[in-house]
């Protein structure tokens, strides 16, 4: 039977069929397609058009300057090459990491911003989605979310509207991103009710550099029912029995924690606690070459903080595809991938 040294897990976890929940479409494409596009659009963006200089451009001061970085990213997209181009290449990088399905945020108003209409945006991602699954297999399914920069005003009506007016096939989640400091859960409750009521599911940021309220306003004024990183619930034992009695996951990103410096070090990251606490999490990689990480990196990191075997690192897999909102056939059919890759690995062996 085999067996696998702590050292050697990065190899299982490269071939672990699993679910990816957090993570920004904009924030996951890669240095190379990065370097490219900032070359197309060279003395018009502070973007480096060398994929090695890149690496300093994504070194964050904080997370206000991580969100300007951002941004700079996203006004690299100016046209429907940019974009099928762009959600191509996460999905085919999605798929080299056996991850099966990936519930992909994007940001459609920052798109709007520049030059795409609704139906021209919603055409190409869909035509770009399809494309991944008919060509890898991997299933891509969107997050649109409001930019909570602008607030509760024009880009939360625009998310909304080409969220319920275009309603693409693949879209199944509304959510809330950007800085939390300064930009109130509350006033942004209409636009999440109108979105729960036709059908899509609540999934927005809080608790990442805010406290344990920000957490509480996410699940009473937006109907929460996955939380975007949530960390700060670990401050708060009566939010984390929430949590678990109402089985609200919270999505965690371990080195996006500490790249934004929302966390001092991953050896001070709150995983572990809220693991013990037996708070529902999942793993995943936000914006992973913004990071420098990938999500079996951040599977890795998860694997060391809380001391698992493998069938540890796959309980994190299954852990995400329960927390999907995957359909129930699709969801038993990705448990069994699971179960079927880790047949060889003894359930009861001594971790050496």
């Amino acid at each position: 039977m085999t067996t696998t040294s702590r050292s050697d897990y990065r190899e299982f976890i490269a071939g672990l069929p699993k679910a990816e929940l957090h993570v920004h479409h904009v924030g996951s494409a890669s240095p190379r397609t990065v370097a490219e596009l900032a070359a197309r659009h060279e003395g018009d963006t502070p973007v480096p058009a060398d994929p090695e200089r890149l690496a300093d451009f994504f070194t964050f001061r904080d997370f206000a300057h991580f969100i300007e970085v951002y941004v700079a990213v996203v006004d690299l997209i100016r046209d429907p090459e940019d974009l099928w181009s762009l959600i191509y290449g996460v999905g085919t990088d999605l798929a080299a990491q056996n991850v099966r399905y990936t519930e992909l945020t994007v940001t459609p108003y920052t798109h709007l911003l520049n030059g795409f209409a609704p139906a021209q945006f919603c055409e190409i991602i869909e035509d770009a989605r399809r494309r991944v699954e008919a060509d890898h297999g991997t299933m891509l399914r969107w997050c649109f979310d409001i930019p909570g920069e602008f607030g509760a005003g024009e880009a939360a009506e625009a998310t909304l509207r080409i969220a319920l007016d275009q309603r693409p096939d693949g879209l199944i989640a509304f959510g809330l991103g950007g800085p939390e400091v300064g930009i109130p859960r509350a006033p942004f409750a209409p636009f999440f009710a109108e979105a729960r009521a036709n059908g899509l599911r609540s999934v927005p940021h809080a608790g990442e550099t805010t406290g344990p309220q920000t957490v509480w306003d996410a699940i009473h004024h937006l109907g929460a029912e996955r939380i975007g990183h949530g960390i700060s619930s670990a401050e708060d034992p009566a939010l984390m029995e929430y949590l678990i009695a109402h089985d609200i996951t919270l999505e965690v990103c371990p080195t996006s924690n500490v790249c934004t410096k929302a966390v001092g070090s991953l050896d001070e990251h709150p995983l572990p606690r809220l693991v013990e606490a037996g708070v529902p999490i999942t793993i995943n990689s936000d914006d992973p070459p913004m990071f420098g990480t990938t999500i079996n990196n951040e599977y890795a990191v998860a694997a060391r903080l809380l001391d698992l075997d493998e069938n540890g690192i796959a309980d994190l897999a299954r852990a995400a595809v329960r927390a999907s909102f995957l359909g129930s056939p699709e969801k038993a059919a990705l448990m069994a991938e699971i179960d079927n890759y880790l047949q060889p690995y003894p359930a009861d062996r001594d971790t050496p």
